[in-house]
């Protein structure tokens, strides 16, 4: 009797053990984002000639040589920040304007999981899409607003 009670209890307890495991093939793989992301991409809705050099882009970036970011997120779970401050304005007939005025700065601490990295501490930044080498803040908006803004890890 004293046998069949060690093993239930055996039985027991190795069950609880391996249902309170993580092993159950849904774990989120671990994500390093740390180091210097830099924008590359301010996406609008429609193709835009902002510098009047007869070439339309969608990427603001190729229109507006004074727009630029540079995100830094550090493996201390904090972040710094800074981006060119900038607005579009409609003119007429489909046309645009950039003007820039200054830069956006901010800190804060991050966290993130396998699809997702959250910047507490600014509403600018928020929350951007994990995307291979990519952080992507979608917007969505129409011109003269934002679609999404786009950042590249420095290599």
């Amino acid at each position: 009797m004293k046998i069949l009670s060690r093993f239930l209890s055996l039985m027991i307890l190795s069950s609880a053990v391996l249902s309170c495991s993580d092993d159950d093939g849904d774990s989120t793989p671990e994500v390093n984002l740390a180091g210097t992301w830099d924008l590359t991409e301010v996406n609008v809705s429609s193709s835009v000639d902002v510098d009047g050099d007869g070439s339309s882009s969608t990427n603001l970036l190729d229109e507006a040589d004074c727009i630029s970011g540079t995100l830094t997120i550090n493996s201390d779970m904090t972040w710094t920040f800074q981006q060119s401050q900038f607005t579009v304005t409609t003119i007429t007939n489909n046309q645009y304007a950039v003007q820039c005025s200054g830069t956006v700065q901010g800190t804060g601490a991050w966290a993130s999981n396998s699809t997702q990295i959250q910047f507490q501490g600014s509403t600018l930044l928020g929350i951007l899409q994990i995307n291979g080498n990519e952080l992507v803040k979608s917007e969505n908006d129409d011109l003269p607003g934002i679609r999404s803004y786009v950042y590249v890890r420095r290599p």
